[in-house]
């Protein structure tokens, strides 16, 4: 996947980490959408989204368990089993899909929700809960493929769930159970039995745990808004990146 030796691609696979749960500890998700666009130069797509599945359980789980006095239980009911559908057809997909297409269709998806973020005016309208089912059913299917559903939950229970502790521990728990049901998929499917997945989770999960520690103590500190604006700046480069790779694969 790259001309890098072995060390400098765990090296920048490591600053990556923890940029990532950085991002998590602070807004309560975007670690996939944050990381993935960047690891998949290094690593191969099928390597990448297991890898980040075991991070965001285990971050999810810590995040979750704080949280969980403020979850809002009949948004994320009304989630979940769409979500678990589109996640059948995302696992399907990895899969089966060829390693050029999973590139650029991750890399058009990125750069179009990054830069819709940096230019969207923020919107105070009250989401209709009949957009529950596409966004769980788009969020599943991303979230199998790329690991990158979050935002799309987020867009949705953002309009639906007012306070901010609430929203963040009402993600958190979103995202841990939906690394969970990924975890069964991929077991499955194989996908999570990859000698080259378990070298990369045990070589990078240090990292993993300094960036939440970080994020986390910077929750509260920083404006997490102005926080979001600089990741998905940074995030529509890797957007580039990616459909730029995606398109020189045979």
């Amino acid at each position: 996947m790259t001309s890098l030796a072995p060390a400098e691609a765990l090296a920048l696979a490591g600053l990556v980490i923890v940029a990532s749960y950085t991002v998590f500890g602070l807004t309560g998700f975007g670690s996939s959408i944050t990381g993935v666009p960047f690891l998949v130069q290094l690593y191969p797509v099928r390597v990448v989204v297991p890898t980040m599945v075991v991070f965001d359980l285990c971050a999810g789980l810590l995040l979750a368990t704080r949280q969980r006095a403020h979850l809002e239980r009949r948004e994320m009911v009304s989630l979940l089993p769409f979500i678990v559908v589109g996640m059948l057809v995302g696992a399907t997909l990895l899969v089966h899909a060829p390693e050029r297409w999973l590139m650029l269709g991750l890399g058009a998806f990125v750069l179009l929700y990054a830069g819709s973020q940096l230019v969207a005016p923020a919107s105070s309208r009250v989401a209709s809960p009949r957009w529950a089912a596409p966004a769980g059913l788009v969020g599943g299917a991303l979230s199998a493929l790329y690991g990158t559903g979050g935002p799309l939950y987020t867009m949705y229970l953002a309009r639906r769930i007012v306070e901010p502790m609430r929203l963040r521990a009402t993600l958190a728990v979103l995202i841990f159970l939906s690394a969970l049901m990924r975890l069964v998929l991929f077991t499955g499917s194989g996908l999570l039995l990859q000698h080259a997945v378990w070298q990369l989770v045990l070589a990078l999960a240090p990292c993993a745990a300094i960036g939440y520690v970080i994020g986390t103590r910077l929750h509260g500190r920083v404006s997490v808004t102005a926080a979001r604006r600089c990741v998905w700046a940074v995030i529509v480069f890797g957007g580039l990146g990616m459909l730029v790779r995606g398109a020189a694969l045979p």
